[in-house]
């Protein structure tokens, strides 16, 4: 009843014909941007995030001898925390948590898909909550959505 021809992936990847891909350690360098403060251990954990993405949504295996098919490399640019709203006194009822992170990807089976560019989202928190008691909260948050769309960015075929 159901004919089918082709094979269909769900995730929206498009690997073409690489079969490697390597994901480098992206620096954290928030601190250059005026109004970012240093988050110690982000850049391990971004990094690892973006190579489970590509693990979990590919068919490519992770490779670190530098001879990948596909590479990812960066730096995180921007780590603040930013006053949202204010209340009848004049303080802040919610505060922001922004990141930003640029990447370079190059594609050596396809070479007009490789780009340099910044991806960046949030979270937003109460006022009266510390970073620390939603800071993981907040990191998976925002990295579940800057690693999906440095995936769509760079292999999604829409």
């Amino acid at each position: 009843m159901f004919n089918g021809c082709g094979v269909y992936n769900f995730t929206g990847g498009n690997v073409g014909t690489a079969t490697t891909f390597q994901v480098n350690y992206f620096q954290n360098y928030a601190t250059q941007s005026p109004g970012s403060t240093f988050e110690p251990g982000m850049d391990r954990d971004f990094t690892l995030a973006l190579q489970d993405r590509i693990l979990n949504q590919t068919s490519l295996d992770l490779v670190n001898n530098g001879n990948a098919d596909l590479l990812y490399e960066g730096e995180i640019t921007e780590y603040r925390i930013s006053p949202m709203s204010a209340t009848a006194q004049q303080t802040a009822a919610q505060n922001r948590l922004s990141i930003r992170v640029k990447c370079r990807f190059y594609n050596r089976t396809k070479e007009d898909a490789d780009f340099d560019q910044s991806f960046s989202f949030f979270f937003d928190y109460d006022d009266n909550v510390q970073l620390s008691a939603i800071k993981s909260e907040a990191h998976e948050v925002i990295f579940e959505r800057i690693t999906q769309d440095i995936f769509n960015a760079s292999l999604a075929d829409w």
